[in-house]
């Protein structure tokens, strides 16, 4: 089977330029998940998007960690234009998701704990 690449606009998904609520972060993982479950390559792509905060991050990117190992995701998913200053917060977020989605009994007997 011939992979094929599928090019995601978040700005024509979400129909704005903020990517805020997890909501609209919704909306982008089901289209990820979409791509991904057909084993194609994901271009995720952020042009013209001036605003991304992480509980758009989350629920759009972090939630991909629950259905699909992360090997995968790295060989499958491409973001592309993602501003400079927002790189780290990407990171912050696949490094969190991947922790919570490996151990996530003890996540939350932890915070039971706490509670």
């Amino acid at each position: 089977m011939e992979t094929k690449k599928q090019h995601l606009i978040v700005k024509n998904i979400i129909d704005s330029d903020l990517a805020v609520s997890s909501d609209d972060g919704k909306k982008v993982y089901q289209a990820i998940v979409e791509a991904l479950r057909r084993e194609n390559i994901v271009e995720l792509d952020f042009q013209g998007i001036t605003i991304v905060i992480t509980a758009f991050l989350n629920m759009a990117i972090g939630k991909l960690y629950q259905d699909f190992k992360g090997d995968f995701l790295n060989l499958h998913l491409k973001l592309v234009n993602v501003d400079d200053k927002d790189k780290a917060l990407f990171k912050m977020v696949a490094t969190y998701a991947k922790e919570y989605f490996a151990n996530q009994e003890a996540f939350e007997q932890a915070v039971e704990e706490i509670l």
